[in-house]
């Protein structure tokens, strides 16, 4: 990711030069009073307000967004499928980018220098955002394939998309991304002008930049267009996969099945085109938002010269990019919400309590209880004893109730499947 890093290392293509021609007519303190600015540019970002405040607005949808997701997998026992644990996985990489990223890139836009949190820092700063990079667009995939597998191969279900098999392939994706992560931040260091001027601390590439360059290029391509294009394949066999499905169940249905057989297989198919559509929305959006991101990396790591409209036209497209890069750590509780039945309901019960709320007032009598004196109480005891058998009871005492309870499990299985299991 490192949205800021690579501002700082497209300064450093230009700072070389200009250190070299100021370091050689000014001393140390004249170089802080007159050409710190000159040479590493303002100190704080022209965008910093406008940019700050649209940060801060996704940073508090993105966290109670995620929070709440992870909240509803974490307290509902049904909700805990492959499916979802995949979701969460997802939402806890949003959640190290909106807690740990979005702070220190709004602290650069407000001080681009100096750097304060040391080589420490600065190889935090670079894993982190790497990692999660990766962990992101690696835990999309996995969704995809898991999906992929449950609608056009389901005698695999049974191996493959259980719990187990999810929670492993979930710490193999974050450990793949940490040692992916590992290349980039080896690149990175804390740069200092000439005497090591305290003032002039910047996190950036201190290796040769044709490695970082080549790097770039690799993880751009292995972590988003490779990934990107095998997604967009899987889904489009799952949707030609179901429309075919549909076809052929349409026409045998008619001939061989009964009225509530037909009923539930179309609202098993309906539930699980609502899956794949939601899936394939959050898919598309994850997309559109990391787009901007890695085209800036590609764009930045195939230009050698740098021309002083260059530099303008990357701080638009860096502060672009940013924006639709955190704005994609929010997004998906949002489309959640909106297309997944099962998760509406449970952030509703989370966030409001009705469930609680109104079983209490149910229980509740309309009127406040009035305590009585013993002796009144124990009068009208005897009166309600005297007039109860003067009540018409709605059965016989000889009067059976019966029932057919073949139909009462045809319903019950078929209230279940209205629900929407995601």
């Amino acid at each position: 990711m490192e949205l800021s890093l690579q501002g700082s290392s497209l300064n450093v293509s230009r700072l070389f030069h200009n250190s070299s021609n100021a370091t050689g007519n000014y001393t140390s303190d004249q170089l802080t009073e007159l050409n710190l600015v000159e040479i590493l540019g303002p100190k704080r970002s022209p965008f910093f307000f406008p940019v700050t405040c649209v940060y801060l607005l996704i940073f508090l949808i993105g966290l109670s967004g995620n929070l709440l997701t992870c909240a509803v997998i974490a307290k509902h026992k049904k909700m805990r499928n492959p499916t979802n644990f995949y979701l969460v996985s997802l939402a806890a990489s949003d959640l190290l980018v909106l807690l740990f990223g979005m702070p220190l890139e709004i602290y650069d836009l407000w001080q681009n220098y100096p750097f304060p949190f040391g080589e420490g820092g600065c190889y935090f700063k670079t894993f982190l955002f790497e990692t999660v990079c990766f962990a992101s667009i690696l835990n999309v995939t996995a969704l995809s394939v898991e999906r992929y597998i449950a609608v056009v191969h389901p005698l695999k279900t049974r191996y493959l998309s259980t719990n187990q098999h999810a929670k492993r392939v979930i710490t193999i994706v974050w450990v793949v991304s940490m040692v992916c992560a590992i290349p980039n931040t080896s690149l990175h260091g804390i740069f200092y002008l000439p005497e090591r001027m305290e003032e002039s601390a910047i996190c950036t590439v201190l290796k040769p930049l044709w490695i970082y360059n080549m790097v770039m290029q690799i993880t751009t391509v292995c972590f988003y267009f490779v990934p990107m294009m095998v997604i967009s394949m899987l889904y489009l066999v799952m949707g030609l996969h179901l429309g075919r499905e549909r076809q052929q169940s349409s026409g045998s249905l008619g001939r061989n099945c009964c009225s509530n057989t037909r009923r539930k297989i179309r609202v098993e198919n309906g539930r699980r085109r609502q899956v794949i559509k939601m899936l394939s929305i959050v898919v598309a959006v994850f997309g559109l938002c990391w787009a901007p991101f890695h085209i800036e990396r590609l764009l930045w790591s195939s230009i050698s010269q740098w021309t002083d409209l260059m530099h303008t036209i990357y701080q638009y497209v860096h502060i672009l990019s940013g924006i639709f890069f955190y704005l994609s750590s929010a997004v998906n509780p949002i489309i959640y919400s909106l297309l997944s039945t099962r998760f509406r309901e449970c952030f509703r019960e989370l966030v409001c309590s009705q469930t609680e709320d109104s079983s209490s007032v149910r229980d509740s009598p309309p009127f406040p209880k009035i305590l009585l004196e013993p002796s009144i109480s124990s009068s009208r005891a005897q009166a309600d004893a005297k007039d109860s058998n003067s009540f018409i009871p709605l059965l016989s005492p000889n009067m059976t109730l019966s029932m057919d309870t073949a139909a009462l499990s045809c319903a019950c299985k078929e209230t279940t499947f209205k629900t929407s299991v995601f």
